[in-house]
């Protein structure tokens, strides 16, 4: 909703009039064009009051650096509300308990929005009911949306408790099953029955769960085996050690990564025969192999990858059109290349590219024994 009072009273009471809880978010800043909490106590026949305690966080918030006068608008709150501290900004949160409804009032900043959500609201909600929703998360990648909810049908069609939600996020495919229940333990245990179900049908597509994603499963497998990885990257162009590079501690893991987007540097780094690029081009898996050797006699790591492909939106042929990607992985004196045919723009065949190749890891390693 705009920043228009006439139509955000309206939501506000059209809202009312069907939810027992309704949460508002963004519109508490400084500027006059924010009025959430003015129109909300407007609707509501609530004055505002001016609250102290909230006037000193927003001083206290900017001890280091001017403070606008206009920052004092944001301590003043409906009168009777619950206030919500903002550790990590100005506005204050509020809830309001008005005829039998609870009004929530948040920042809009994720920022700040997020860990208040948390703190504050989450504890609220839940003594307000005495059940509990509960949801896992299956990260599935390789296996669209579509095709996902095909392989599970059945377990979708027989849902009532837990349900099963796939939609798609991203490079993959995440199927969201949520149970209801009187305990949170009660609850979990329902969705590690429905969890197992999935399992045996998705298998290997299955890449991670809840929090953790594709890279942080990759580098705790790496850490678990004591092993070094190292990347040589063209098409990519850093993107594969950026996601690795991103999880805490892969500072353990990764030794080395090299951007050889040229010929030249492919040749000059990584040792790459100038008559393979010659015969089979710099898009080809002979090209991705000598790559990834090359690596490891530079490096020595236990996992040495390289991506070579052609992104676009330029560079396709009838042969070898924009998508193809080839990404060879050298691991126990062992070197394999898989080639992929990806489609979308630039960005996207660089995303998905990367996220094969640390796919590639994840399977290699574990097929293997600890």
């Amino acid at each position: 909703v705009g920043d228009n009072e006439q139509r955000l009273s309206s939501q506000i009471l059209t809202a009312l009039n069907r939810c027992d809880l309704l949460i508002l978010t963004g519109g508490l800043g400084p500027t006059e064009d924010d009025i959430t909490k003015e129109v909300t106590a407007k609707v509501l026949n609530i004055p505002l009051v001016f609250d102290e305690e909230s006037y000193e966080n927003i001083v206290d918030y900017f001890k280091k650096r001017e403070m606008a006068p206009t920052n004092k608008k944001q301590a003043y709150v409906p009168e009777g509300c619950k206030v919500l501290h903002n550790n990590n900004g100005t506005a204050p949160g509020m809830i309001i308990k008005h005829d039998n409804k609870h009004i929530v009032i948040l920042p809009g900043p994720p920022s700040e929005l997020i860990p208040m959500f948390k703190e504050y609201i989450v504890p609220y909600i839940s003594a307000l009911s005495n059940e509990v929703i509960v949801s896992k998360f299956i990260k599935v990648f390789g296996v669209g949306e579509s095709a996902t909810e095909f392989m599970i049908k059945s377990i979708i069609d027989n849902q009532t408790n837990p349900t099963v939600a796939p939609y798609a996020k991203g490079t993959e495919t995440h199927l969201r099953v949520t149970a209801k229940a009187h305990t949170e333990e009660e609850a979990l245990k329902m969705i590690e029955s429905v969890s197992k179900e999935i399992e045996k049908v998705l298998g290997d597509s299955i890449i991670a769960y809840d929090n953790d994603s594709l890279e942080s499963v990759v580098v705790d497998m790496l850490k678990k085996r004591n092993y070094t990885v190292s990347f040589a990257e063209s098409c990519t162009c850093g993107l594969l050690a950026s996601k690795i590079g991103s999880v805490p501690g892969a500072s353990s893991v990764l030794k080395e990564s090299y951007i050889t987007y040229s010929n030249d540097a492919k040749c000059k780094i990584l040792n790459v025969n100038e008559k393979t690029i010659k015969n089979y081009t710099e898009y080809s898996p002979e090209t991705a192999i000598e790559m990834a050797k090359g690596l490891h006699r530079l490096t020595n790591s236990d996992v040495c990858v390289s991506i070579t492909g052609i992104a676009g939106p330029d560079g396709g042929t009838d042969k070898k059109p924009v998508g193809s990607v080839y990404i060879a992985l050298h691991y126990k004196n062992k070197t394999e290349c898989k080639e992929f045919y990806l489609k979308g723009d630039r960005q996207k065949i660089r995303e998905v590219s990367a996220c094969h190749a640390l796919n590639m890891i994840r399977l290699k390693l574990k097929g293997e024994e600890l």
